[in-house]
């Protein structure tokens, strides 16, 4: 039991879904502070029965605080939590400030759930495109090991923020009348459209996002041997990430026997029934706390190699989800 868990970020898109979780989950906390930007402080939330009044996030909004579930843009993760750390509080970060840091560990509880438990201060939740992806990769890893990964993914709006989901809605309705629309987020238009770059352009001509998932998935398996080749593409969906994803495994994985490891996998739901056309959509995983997996099929042109098909909801267990597991997990083995 947690005696004061504060929330920050806690009117965003991702933090509204953290307490809703909490909530739900009946999450072991006596007491909640949520913090935010001074344009949302004096806001009212209700969860577990509290009404809470939204504070603004001041260096000083943690003392007494317990657990730290953190929600916000890289320079507010840089410039605050360590003020939580220094208070003595837990902390939980989602964005992306963290995870390299190799003082801090960067978690997905069902990979490596000591990682968070031997933590001291800041433990980082991976980007959400790569969490989907390593959750889906572990039942194979284990079994075989995986020398390589090829994956494409095809990133909804949502991952881009509320003014994200807002340019596509609105975009598209102006594309359909025929009109103008000035896009916020997007440097072209994303309606009827796809983009194939997420962040910055960095070394050899990949993306910031490209470059995270091949980073943090070697420090979250804990093997730098892994190679990952990534392409991260923006489309016109509103929520969940879907990714194609082809690996090459320690030695030959038939479809039944890699569907057999999915399917004994916690977090990892299988849809996989092509001649009937069911398989993972954004549209039926939205929603949803899990990793879905489909179109399993080997790869035509390696006989290790071993090709399927990815969705999952980028703001629950891309984000939300994945660190109120960390926090359960914290809870479970709390001295």
């Amino acid at each position: 039991m947690f005696d004061t868990v504060a929330v920050i970020g806690a009117t965003g898109a991702v933090g509204s879904i953290i307490l809703e979780l909490l909530e739900q989950r009946t999450f072991p906390a006596k007491k909640y502070r949520l913090l935010a930007s001074a344009r949302s402080a004096g806001r009212k939330i209700s969860i577990a029965g509290q009404e809470i009044l939204v504070e603004e996030l001041t260096h000083d909004s943690f003392d007494g605080v317990d657990l730290v579930i953190a929600s916000t843009p890289d320079e507010t993760a840089a410039e605050f939590l360590p003020s939580a750390v220094r208070a003595g509080a837990k902390v939980i970060d989602e964005s992306g400030y963290w995870r390299m840091d190799p003082n801090v560990a960067l978690v997905v509880p069902e990979i490596n759930p000591q990682a968070a438990l031997d933590a001291k201060g800041i433990i980082a939740s991976p980007n959400c495109s790569t969490t989907q992806m390593v959750l889906a990769m572990k039942p194979l890893y284990d079994a075989t090991g995986i020398n390589r990964v090829i994956v494409s993914t095809y990133q909804a709006t949502s991952g881009a923020g509320l003014q994200g989901t807002t340019d596509l809605t609105e975009g598209t309705q102006a594309a359909l009348d025929g009109r103008d629309y000035e896009y916020q987020v997007f440097s072209h238009p994303i309606a009827f459209n796809a983009i194939p770059q997420i962040g910055s352009e960095k070394e050899d001509g990949y993306t910031s996002e490209e470059l995270k998932m091949v980073y943090e998935t070697r420090k979250i398996f804990g093997d730098e041997s892994l190679q990952v080749c990534p392409t991260c593409v923006r489309i016109p969906v509103m929520n969940c990430h879907s990714e194609s994803i082809l690996v090459e495994t320690g030695r030959p994985v038939s479809v039944d026997e890699a569907r057999k490891l999915f399917a004994a996998t916690p977090g990892v739901t299988v849809i996989d029934d092509t001649s009937n056309g069911q398989y993972p959509l954004p549209s039926i995983c939205s929603g949803s706390d899990d990793v879905f997996v489909g179109r399993i099929r080997r790869d035509l042109s390696h006989p290790n190699g071993l090709a399927f098909w990815c969705v999952s909801d980028n703001l629950r267990k891309g984000a939300a989800t994945n660190a109120v597991q960390i926090a359960e997990l914290l809870a479970k083995n709390r001295a």
